[in-house]
C-alpha cells in the first residue's frame, strides 16, 4: 500500500519532469526541499530509526549517482533529485529507480538511434572516441565527442517512467 512519502515522491518527480524539459535544468529549490520533506517526515513519523532509513537512503542515492556524475554520465541536477527521492523513499526503493531509471534511458538511447538513422555512424564515432581515450590516456577524445557531437536527452524522459514501474512491482505486483 502507499503511503503518503510516496505520493509526495511522485509529484515531486512530475514538477522535476516538468521543470527538466522545459528549462533543460532541476532546481535546487526542489532537490533541496525533497531531501528536507524526506528527512523530516521520517524523523516525525519514525523517530531517530525513521531518520536512519531516510539518511541511508539518502547517502546510497547520492553516493552511487555522484559516481555517476564524476564520469559525466548525469549532470548535477539528477545526482541531488535522486539524492531527495533517496531520503524521501529510502534505500530499496531508490536503488530500484535507479535501476529502471538505467534500463528506460537504454531503451530511449537506443529507439533514439534507430530513429535519426545515425546509429552506424554514431556508434562508430563513439567508439573511435573511446578507443582513442584509452590509448592516448587522455579523455579529451570522448569529451570531445560527448559535448559536440552525441544526442542529449533530459533524463528525466527515463526517470518518469521509472517510477512507476518501480512503484508497480514493489507495491502491486
Amino acid at each position: 500500500m502507499l503511503q503518503f512519502h510516496d505520493y509526495v515522491l511522485v509529484v515531486l518527480m512530475l514538477v522535476a519532469l516538468y521543470t527538466d524539459i522545459r528549462y533543460h535544468k532541476l532546481p535546487n529549490w526542489l532537490t533541496v526541499s525533497g531531501v528536507a520533506f524526506g528527512l523530516v517526515y521520517h524523523l516525525i513519523s519514525g523517530g531517530i530509526d525513521g531518520l536512519i532509513f531516510s539518511g541511508i537512503g539518502f547517502l546510497v542515492a547520492t553516493g552511487i549517482f555522484l559516481l555517476l556524475y564524476v564520469f559525466r554520465v548525469l549532470s548535477a541536477g539528477d545526482v541531488k533529485l535522486f539524492a531527495a527521492f533517496g531520503a524521501i523513499a529510502g534505500t530499496e526503493v531508490v536503488l530500484h529507480l535507479m535501476m529502471y531509471s538505467i534500463v528506460f534511458g537504454g531503451v530511449i538511447g537506443i529507439i533514439i538511434l534507430l530513429f535519426t538513422r545515425t546509429f552506424l555512424s554514431r556508434m562508430t564515432g563513439g567508439l573511435f572516441a573511446l578507443i582513442g581515450s584509452i590509448t592516448s590516456k587522455d579523455l579529451s577524445h570522448l569529451e570531445d565527442y560527448k559535448v559536440n557531437r552525441s544526442t542529449r536527452i533530459p533524463f528525466m524522459y527515463a526517470v518518469a517512467p521509472a517510477v512507476f514501474t518501480a512503484y508497480y512491482f514493489l507495491v502491486f505486483a
